[in-house]
């Protein structure tokens, strides 16, 4: 069937013949007549068989008989999974309506929010978004959806897979109530998880299309597999990738190293392939789809994240240098070539590794892939360097640079960085040993008048530096504090190293036995028991010992103050509880009255009340 014969308007025909469609498809030629009538469809087609195009015709006749757009609001929306399906359906609608006065914008994360929010402003009929970065401008109040008249959900089966499926119910629910709306779903398979979304929100009995599904399609692919060792594996790579009917291929890895390593290595031996990997801002990734879809780029090695909504013509191979851990998988990435009705070939190197996913996929395909075989003098050896996994950290946070690299791109100064990560550590202190200075002896002479002291402490004695830890002095801690305050610079240290002599001299026998000073180190110590001298090494005791003698101490002397006050008052009282006894006629002896001491005193005066 022709789109002419369709009853399109004659500028949305010159889209159709500017993107080259002459013919319908099937998915076309059956879905066209349903959805531009309004009703609610469901059509299940595989990917690449021209579904796009159904429900953006659809969307420009139902817009261009609705009349222009008054509010500037959109009034169509599509949802997508991926960026990249993003991309390519804005992209097929500005050639499909690029005589039309319609504006489209493809909202989806990873770039800036200001040019979408610019479109957005400036007024557009058509947006087609990921779940993500649409649920953020709705919850911001940039993207309104009070005129949404056409819900589109393109590959419904994936949006299940990748966790979209409360984004999808969330979006619906906010979608306008009381107006009628075409809601239509598209998918690869029709499961459990589609049919209920369906019967919340479309309308009663949605009229159902269903096309062959996807694993059918693979019959217009040759499909191979070759055996091959660990070893081996990338020496077989390299040879068919050499063959001359080897146009354009994409090579898909189950991970990101693989794919990095297997990119490496096909440059090494002449064989130029970029690759493409979740790990690549959303800048690169689309620059390579685009160098890919002009023919500048011949190889592309793919993790999953390119294996479906991605849509490049004139893909002649696909390899799968790992096989799938997922049979569904196997089918959405040989669907990369033989697309529109076009034939292409699958090799798929089956290792020791993956070997065991092999049966799963002939299963699910329902057809044994047929092995081929090469020969030793074909097979091609790596010449390539050895490859090393360069470990990455992923892309710096905002606010922050990259590892190893200065706010200017500059590398950064390896010695490491200090504690407050400011900036490069600094480096070590040169430390020499601190300049010992000579006291005056005690036995120097000093006149009364102090002139010779004065004389002396008026030359400075040199600054001191301060030395490692471990090359200190272990003195005690009054040395330390004398050494640091005393003698600074003034030298009034020396002037009272001086003067000690004389107050000693003249203080007669008792400057000979110096008087105990209580510091925290000798508490607890008896009068009279001299401390230990300045530069003296005095037992350290563990706290816990410490602790002990200064409680005992504390004991003792509580307990003498106790009997002290205790033993002039029972003195007391055995003194009145004792008879008096005395000579017949005689008088008693006058007690000498001796005069109290303001405590007794207090304990007599308490003990008579008694």
């Amino acid at each position: 069937m022709k789109f002419e014969t369709l009853g399109f308007h004659p500028d949305i025909l010159k889209g159709i013949q500017d993107a080259g469609f002459t013919q319908c498809t099937p998915i076309q030629e059956q879905a066209l007549p349903e959805c531009m009538t309004g009703s609610d469809v469901i059509a299940q087609s595989q990917t690449g068989s021209g579904k796009t195009a159904v429900f953006l015709l659809t969307v420009y006749t139902r817009l261009l008989a609705a009349g222009p757009n008054t509010t500037g609001k959109p009034r169509a929306l599509v949802m997508v999974p991926t960026r990249e399906l993003a991309t390519q359906v804005a992209d097929d609608s500005e050639k499909l309506g690029k005589h039309l006065a319609f504006n489209t914008v493809a909202i989806y994360g990873g770039v800036e929010y200001n040019k979408q929010v610019n479109a957005l402003k400036e007024g557009v009929e058509l947006v087609v978004a990921t779940p993500g970065r649409m649920i953020d401008l709705y919850k911001s109040k940039t993207l309104s959806l009070d005129a949404i008249e056409i819900f589109v959900i393109d590959e419904a089966d994936r949006m299940f897979d990748m966790g979209f499926a409360p984004d999808i119910m969330y979006i619906a629910g906010k979608l306008p109530k009381g107006k009628p709306r075409q809601t239509m779903l598209f998918s690869a398979t029709i499961d459990e998880n589609v049919r209920r979304l369906a019967a919340r929100y479309m309308k009663p009995d949605p009229v159902m299309i269903e096309i062959e599904p996807e694993q059918v399609t693979v019959d217009l692919i040759d499909q191979k597999i070759i055996y091959v060792s660990n070893e081996e594996k990338l020496d077989v790579m390299i040879t068919l990738l050499k063959r001359e009917e080897v146009e354009r291929s994409i090579i898909f890895t189950n991970m990101k190293r693989t794919a990095e390593m297997l990119g490496v290595k096909l440059t090494g031996n002449g064989l130029p392939a970029k690759v493409l990997t979740g790990d690549l801002t959303q800048e690169r990734r689309q620059k390579i789809i685009e160098g890919m879809k002009l023919g500048k780029i011949k190889t592309l090695v793919a993790t999953d994240v390119a294996a479906r909504g991605l849509h490049i013509d004139g893909i002649t191979h696909v390899f799968n240098f790992d096989l799938p851990d997922d049979a569904a998988n196997y089918v959405h990435r040989i669907g990369r070539t033989a697309r529109a009705g076009k034939s292409g070939t699958a090799f798929s190197l089956v290792c020791e590794d993956h070997v065991l996913n092999l049966p799963e996929i002939e299963k699910y395909i329902e057809r044994k892939l047929e092995p081929e075989w090469i020969d030793d003098s074909e097979l091609v050896k790596d010449i390539a360097p050895a490859f090393h996994h360069k470990r990455r950290s992923g892309p710096p946070q905002h606010g922050q640079q990259g590892r190893g690299k200065g706010s200017d791109g500059r590398q950064r100064d390896k010695g490491g960085f200090s504690k407050d990560r400011k900036g490069p550590a600094r480096p070590a202190r040169k430390t020499e040993p601190a300049e010992k200075v000579e006291r005056i002896e005690p036995s120097a002479p000093v006149e009364q008048d102090g002139q010779v002291a004065k004389e002396q402490g008026t030359q400075r004695r040199p600054s001191r530096e301060r030395g490692p830890r471990k090359e200190r002095e272990h003195a005690p801690r009054r040395e330390r504090k004398e050494a640091a305050q005393g003698d600074a610079s003034t030298g009034e240290g020396a002037v009272r190293e001086q003067k000690k002599p004389q107050q000693q001299a003249g203080q007669g026998e008792q400057a000979q036995k110096r008087p105990f000073e209580r510091t925290r180190h000798h508490k607890g110590r008896k009068e009279g028991r001299p401390a230990p001298g300045l530069g003296e090494k005095h037992e350290r005791k563990s706290p816990s010992t410490r602790h002990s003698d200064e409680k005992r101490h504390m004991d003792r002397a509580r307990h003498e103050r106790h009997e002290s006050v205790k033993a002039p008052a029972r003195a007391a009282v055995t003194e009145q509880s004792r008879p008096k006894t005395a000579a017949h006629g005689e008088a008693p002896a006058p007690v000498e009255k001796k005069e109290k001491t303001g405590l007794l005193k207090r304990v007599l005066k308490f003990l008579k009340k008694k």
